[in-house]
């Protein structure tokens, strides 16, 4: 088993083996957005649903609390906000993950601290059934909710935070910076990852055995965010442990 101590052992060989780049980052220079990715009930909510977490999560907490003053930052200034919401229908699974987020039980909903983003202005929902949420935001008639929201708002570069880091944050992430260099946004440069900002779910490996899971379920917390840091920074995405804002 990786206990929380030998987890951190671990991270300390991985910052050895692969080291990131990440820091002082400002912001607001350009033409800026700010992406939340999944920050509902249904993944950052106590005890709301099988991928929520079952006791309070510091990691998760902070990420909330980020996510909040960067988007009143956001707000204060009139920039564009952009919410990822995971909506599940009840006969649509997702495997490998049990139902979650299903519509009209509220797991599908921003967490109480981020409510009051359903009536700032500046802010647009795109509900979404699909762990990359590039994907998920591909409409009937094949457009793109995401690309057009970049582009319609000029975004030279956005800031992103959610959850899970080496999840629906990264896939969206490194699925934007392919969009990017492919050339689908008319603006778009950088795409900064927000590090304290972003969580993920703590699973150790005799808790997944237990409940009937296979040992590949496994999923230490502070080694899975790292790693997703890692893979989001070796393609391109620019990490950030502190943002600076423009001042006034």
């Amino acid at each position: 088993m990786l206990d929380r101590v030998g987890e951190k052992g671990l991270i300390d060989q991985l910052r050895d083996m692969l080291p990131i780049a990440i820091g002082d980052v400002p912001i607001g220079h350009r033409r800026t957005g700010l992406v939340i990715v999944d920050e509902v009930n249904g993944f950052a909510t106590v005890g709301r649903g099988p991928l929520a977490p079952p006791v309070e999560n510091p990691q998760v907490t902070q990420m909330i609390t980020e996510t909040d003053q960067l988007a009143r930052q956001y707000s204060a200034r009139g920039w564009p906000i952009l919410c990822f919401l995971d909506t599940h229908e009840p006969d649509r699974p997702e495997p490998p993950y049990p139902p979650h987020c299903i519509r009209g039980t509220g797991d599908e909903n921003l967490v109480p601290e981020l409510e009051w983003l359903n009536f700032e202005p500046h802010a647009t929902m795109i509900r979404k059934d699909c762990i990359n949420n590039f994907v998920g935001s591909i409409r009937p008639d094949g457009s793109n909710a995401f690309v057009e929201w970049i582009n319609v708002h000029k975004l030279q570069e956005i800031v992103v935070v959610g959850i899970c880091t080496d999840i629906c944050v990264m896939d969206l992430v490194l699925t934007a910076l392919s969009a990017r260099n492919h050339r689908l946004f008319t603006h778009l440069e950088d795409i900064i990852v927000h590090a304290d900002g972003c969580s993920t779910y703590h699973l150790p490996k005799d808790v997944a055995l237990e409940i009937g899971l296979p040992g590949h379920a496994a999923h230490p917390q502070d080694v899975t965010h790292y790693m997703g840091l890692y893979f989001m920074a070796s393609r391109g995405a620019v990490l950030a442990d502190r943002l600076i804002l423009p001042e006034g």
